[in-house]
């Protein structure tokens, strides 16, 4: 029991240093999800605004 809770703790509380190359990746990989989040969102509302533009249209005729 002793040694889960030191291995718990040891990797929630203390997290390990990352090198410079590991940290490197994360912000690069935090960038990448970023922008693909961003995009996403740009995608959807031009997606809901077109569906609208439709739906009026359709009622139009």
């Amino acid at each position: 029991m002793r040694k889960l809770i030191k291995h718990h703790t040891t990797n929630v509380l203390f997290k390990p240093v990352l090198s410079r190359m590991e940290a490197q990746k994360a912000a690069t990989d935090k960038t990448a999800k970023a922008i693909m989040v961003q995009e996403k969102s740009v995608l959807d509302a031009k997606t809901q605004r077109l569906r609208v533009a439709r739906i009026a249209r359709d009622h139009k005729i």
